[in-house]
């Protein structure tokens, strides 16, 4: 990406404000709308007045092959320009580029905010005697006055100054600002209304020598972009550019590009994203950036370059490319629902990784039928739990989205060995232990396995799926051996909160279990609920807990026990074995027991 494309010169204020006017210098259509408020105007005119220097403003001419953005003039030229196309777009110096059109040449009130953000119409004058006196500052010369342009006290009945005619104009010495460029005829009308008075003349002089020339010479240094400039370079100078405001995304910028070929990119979004996350709460979370990030995957592949989606990748996405495969990817992201459904996960708040919807829904899209078969299904599935489990997606994984889009499609129709991230996932054993948080895929993931392979509630023996499913306020994550019970036997936090103590039931149910202990508790909910023995160990079994261990009351033994079963269906998950310490495995393994915040939305505190 070449950015060295640029020139730094300086160009006359009344030249570039002029060429706001007849719109041959816009803004780009991604630029956010005019805020300064009446304050920050003043100490911007006062500045100038001053010769004072208000920074560089940076541009990007147009007509480049890769940058095609939809302009839209400057706020308060809209009904004065005379060419549609600009010459140049502001990147950097809209707010001081608007105030000083609108103050200076708009020959109009200038539509601001009072201090509160409320609006307000205003239009400028300097005090003429303030602006050449040696005692007055200059912010304080700089006066503005409402449409009517007068002030007034005690609610309006009086006028403090009035400037609503020339004639009251000249009799305050205060010159309107937007005349400023144009000021010959006022001069004339100031001084026949004072009778050619020679304090009023010498004023005026002074005034024009020391303040209207500093407008009519004022140079602003300007920073100009080639039109040569790729559209990854101009996202990126506009973030650089603009770090006090809100940062610039790539689907503002698209946006603005597919708008210079009349496609409403914004509108089209809201539609799917209204579409896919009505029908699908698993996709409630999902933003544009995962679908164009997954459109373009696609588009990458079919264009025969390098497969990629980072944010250059998606900059150069066309039109018509992105029209081409935007139902496509709606259709992936229905299919990638359904997928998940399929693995127990219904929610966007227990996706293990937002981000791994990219490659997923880039897969399904690009294997269409071939994604149906059993075969390729299972292989798909073992794909995703490796990197869920394995944590594969946690960092900066726009290169493995690449990866894992060409190499899950290319294992699924035989042409390759495993994909990279099956072979590079693993599990270590003392994992279990940290997993004490929610907010953890592998947490989500393990919670998500036990639902897929039929836990189902101690009380009801309804299947956790079914209740997540339909009724998802009611479930929640809940301790085996209750807090209370841990604590009163001295066990460390950090062993009984972890996942290995904790499954999946409802709050009933967990109401029912309190502070007491397995043996109790299991005897309380079979007598209660009319569970028989057997039926009562099959649903203890269903969470991989073992039955006559939990009765026993031998905490050692179960949480050994349960981490061993819960390894296995990880094992399963993800088709590759786990090493294991030998004994108990946590024993010598280092053991956060830092409370370091609040539970888990879904945790009891027994």
């Amino acid at each position: 990406m070449n950015v060295a494309n640029f020139d730094s010169t300086k160009h006359f204020i009344q030249a570039m404000l002029s060429d706001v006017a007849n719109g041959g210098t816009q803004l780009p259509d991604f630029q956010r709308g005019w805020v300064w408020d009446d304050h920050h105007v003043k100490d911007l005119i006062a500045s100038v007045s001053l010769s004072f220097p208000i920074g560089a403003i940076m541009t990007l001419r147009t007509g480049g092959d890769d940058v095609s953005f939809k302009p839209r003039p400057i706020e308060g030229a809209e009904g004065m320009i005379r060419q549609k196309e600009p010459n140049t777009l502001v990147l950097d110096g809209q707010q001081r580029l608007t105030s000083l059109f609108q103050s200076l040449m708009a020959g109009k009130p200038v539509q601001t905010r009072d201090t509160r953000g409320n609006p307000i119409s205003r239009w400028y004058y300097l005090d003429m005697k303030r602006c050449v006196s040696d005692d007055a500052d200059r912010e304080d010369a700089v006066i503005s006055v409402p449409d009517e342009r007068r002030l007034t006290t005690d609610f309006g009945r009086e006028i403090t100054l009035d400037l609503s005619s020339p004639d009251k104009e000249y009799e305050n010495d205060m010159f309107p600002l937007h005349q400023i460029f144009d000021y010959a005829e006022w001069m004339k009308g100031y001084i026949e209304f004072w009778n050619l008075n020679s304090d009023k003349w010498n004023l005026f002089h002074k005034f024009d020598s020391q303040v209207i020339q500093s407008f009519s010479k004022y140079q602003v240094p300007v920073i100009e972009l080639g039109k040569e400039t790729p559209k990854e370079a101009v996202c990126i100078v506009f973030e650089k550019v603009n770090q006090g405001g809100v940062s610039l995304t790539v689907f503002e910028l698209l946006t603005a590009s597919f708008a210079a070929d009349n496609f409403q990119l914004r509108r089209d979004w809201r539609d799917r994203e209204e579409r896919l996350k009505e029908a699908h709460p698993v996709l409630r979370n999902m933003e544009n950036t995962l679908f164009l990030q997954a459109l373009t995957l696609l588009s990458t592949q079919a264009k025969g370059g390098t497969v990629g989606c980072r944010r250059r990748d998606i900059l150069r996405l066309k039109t018509e490319e992105y029209r081409n495969w935007a139902d496509k990817i709606e259709d992936g992201f229905k299919k990638a629902a359904r997928f998940l459904h399929g693995q127990k996960i219904f929610r966007a708040r227990d996706m293990p990784y937002q981000t791994q919807l990219i490659p997923l829904v880039a897969i399904l899209t690009n294997l269409g039928n071939d994604a149906d078969t059993e075969g390729a299904r299972q292989k798909i599935i073992r794909w995703y739990w490796c990197g869920v489990l394995g944590e594969m997606y946690g960092g900066a994984t726009e290169a493995r989205f690449a990866n894992d889009f060409e190499d899950v499609t290319r294992w699924v129709r035989g042409e390759t060995e495993e994909p990279r991230t099956i072979r590079d996932a693993n599990f270590q054993a003392n994992r279990l232990l940290s997993l004490q948080r929610r907010n953890s895929a592998a947490y989500k993931g393990i919670h998500a396995l036990l639902m897929r392979d039929g836990s189902r509630d101690f009380r009801t023996g309804e299947p956790i799926e079914d209740q997540t499913f339909f009724d998802d306020n009611k479930i929640g994550i809940h301790h085996i051996f209750p807090q209370a019970w841990c604590k009163n036997q001295d066990i460390a936090g950090g062993i009984f909160n972890s996942i290995i103590n904790k499954t999946a039931i409802s709050a009933r149910t967990n109401r029912s279990i309190g502070g007491r202990a397995p043996s109790i508790y299991v005897d309380s909910i079979m007598r209660n609920a009319g569970v028989t023995p057997a039926d009562m160990d099959e649903i203890l079994n269903s969470h991989r807990i073992t039955a006559e261990i939990l009765r026993s009351d031998d905490f050692d033994r179960f949480f050994a026990d349960r981490a061993e079963r819960l390894l296995q269906s990880i094992e399963t998950a993800m088709g590759k074995n786990i090493a294991r310490e030998e004994g108990l495995f946590w024993q010598g393994a280092p053991i956060d027991d830092h409370d370091d915040g609040p539970r888990d939305w879904d945790e009891n505190v027994d």
